[in-house]
């Protein structure tokens, strides 16, 4: 392959950390330009959002979350790249998912994760699709499981569930090296589930240690357990949401752009407008924003609050920096943050 390498798993270090692409947050090009210099910088690897419509209107995007992996991956060598996360469920049919992860995992091999997650009703409903409730969510997503893993793994595939069917489909290029599939969970009952049928869990920082310590590492592990398998077998991964500057204020003032996530759920439940998603956000005061935020201007402060999730025993943490500046944030955090959590890990 032409500027690419084949990566086997005994190459992938245990721990790594990673770069979260925002692409709620920057157009196609430019979000690509961060992606190549977070390998630069000496990231392990580069997740992108898939959405189809960001949570703030103004200054707000959303490129196509499986395009841009191809063009991230041609344009490096070295990173894991994947998705943070990515529905299977609604305006993607499961087969569609397995036919595209497929040919990257051919393109790239070993080098692509398919992160995966129930999602939410901003990026189903503008289509006209009926959000339904958790339950029906979360039994499409175990089927949407179920149908990526026979694509990839037989030749024939009849399938017949309560939402998705199959007559003979056939996945025709399959990677040699099988493309992991990690998935979200922020309940406990998802969560099991991740910890059973997954390669991996995606879970989200800033929820107070108590709900990773009492619910969901317990739950994730009973899962792994009910497969036959440990938690160390699975890679653990968090989205670690940091924003590091010299300059205090300004660190604590980017966050306002994703001020969506301090909201409650209860005031983002049946939000499916962008406009009226960030007229709430826009409500809350700059400390509010920032309390899902690690926001630091001292690098050893600044590691000593990420060991924390390390200390949890998360393997890999992929950091999502909020500020319109993700250059600066990439290179200080190569500079200064990543030789630090490497002395760590």
């Amino acid at each position: 392959m032409i500027g690419n390498v084949t990566v086997t798993p005994e190459d992938v270090p245990r721990i790594r950390f990673g770069y979260k692409a925002s692409n709620e947050q920057f157009p196609p090009a430019e979000l690509l330009r961060y992606g190549i210099l977070a390998e630069e910088c000496g990231f392990d690897s580069v997740f992108v959002s898939d959405h189809l419509q960001p949570w703030r209107h103004d200054g707000g995007h959303a490129p196509f979350a499986m395009t841009w992996l191809g063009a991230l991956g041609a344009a490096t060598e070295r990173i894991t790249m994947g998705t943070s996360v990515l529905t299977p469920t609604f305006r993607y049919h499961p087969a569609i998912v397995a036919q595209a992860f497929g040919t990257l995992g051919c393109l790239f091999p070993g080098r692509v994760v398919l992160g995966m997650g129930t999602g939410e009703s901003m990026n189903e409903v503008p289509l006209g699709l009926e959000w339904p409730a958790g339950k029906e969510r979360f039994a499409r997503f175990r089927e949407a499981v179920k149908i990526i893993r026979q694509l990839w793994s037989e030749e024939r595939v009849d399938f017949e569930g309560d939402y998705y069917r199959l007559d003979r489909a056939t996945v025709y290029d399959r990677p040699e090296i099988p493309v992991p599939l990690w998935l979200a969970g922020s309940g406990p009952q998802v969560t099991k589930y991740a910890g059973r049928a997954g390669d991996g869990y995606i879970t989200t920082s800033g929820k107070g240690t108590e709900l990773y310590t009492d619910t969901l590492l317990p739950a994730v592990s009973a899962g792994a357990e009910a497969s036959g398998r440990r938690l160390d077998d699975l890679d653990l991964m968090m989205e670690v949401k940091v924003s590091f500057d010299h300059d205090y204020e300004a660190a604590r003032e980017a966050t306002r752009f994703w001020g969506a996530l301090g909201l409650s759920p209860e005031q983002k439940h049946g939000v499916e407008d962008p406009v009226e998603m960030q007229r709430l956000a826009d409500e809350l005061s700059t400390e509010q924003t920032a309390r899902r935020f690690i926001v630091s201007t001292d690098p050893d402060e600044h590691v000593e609050r990420i060991k924390g999730y390390l200390d949890l025993g998360f393997t890999h943490l992929v950091f999502h920096a909020p500020g319109p500046d993700q250059e600066k944030f990439l290179r200080l955090y190569g500079a200064e943050i990543l030789p630090r959590l490497r002395a760590l890990a």
